[in-house]
């Protein structure tokens, strides 16, 4: 690691005995070699991340749309300033419901719930409809709700323009 030098045969000098200034030397070998494994261990591991994306399926323009039982829809409406409004089934605007995102959160977890009482099997389908103010992080995270309540028929639709005019 390191190192001195020291002469083993002083020899006489006149006028006493002075301090020998010694020589050192410090081995850096092991310091090159901790960072080339450094270095080795910061590249596998940069290169083994793989970038993590969401899917989304969009619906084919050139097909029809496919019917969707009312009892199964879940419509959310994203706006401005944060704005999460969200309503089951058809349009009604006396039916539509202000939340936070904890709130939509409840409300996908209870209209999961009722579909899976009522039918046994999980159907629901949430429509996002987004207006031109909606943030992009409140769209990401909406979908993330999806992921994390498990709701694997979901839609990024157009927004009407009675539910724009709600939004205002």
């Amino acid at each position: 690691m390191a190192e001195m030098n020291t002469q083993s045969n002083p020899g006489k000098q006149r006028g006493g005995q002075r301090a020998k200034k010694l020589s050192t030397r410090v081995d850096m070998t092991p310091m090159v070699d901790l960072g080339f494994l450094l270095i080795t261990f910061f590249m596998l591991t940069t290169t083994l991340l793989q970038p993590k994306t969401m899917d989304l399926i969009m619906p084919r323009e050139d097909g029809d749309p496919q019917p969707l039982a009312e009892s199964n829809a879940m419509t959310v409406l994203l706006g401005a300033n944060n704005t999460v409004k969200y309503y089951e089934g058809m349009y009604h605007p006396e039916d539509v419901k202000t939340a936070s995102y904890a709130e939509i959160r409840d409300a996908i977890i209870k209209k999961r719930a009722d579909i899976l009482r009522k039918t046994g099997d999980n159907k629901l389908m949430v429509l996002i409809k987004a207006n031109n103010n909606a943030n992009y992080k409140n769209v990401v995270d909406i979908m993330d709700e999806m992921l994390i309540n498990r709701v694997d028929r979901y839609a990024m639709v157009d927004i009407t323009d009675e539910e724009k005019a709600l939004l205002k």
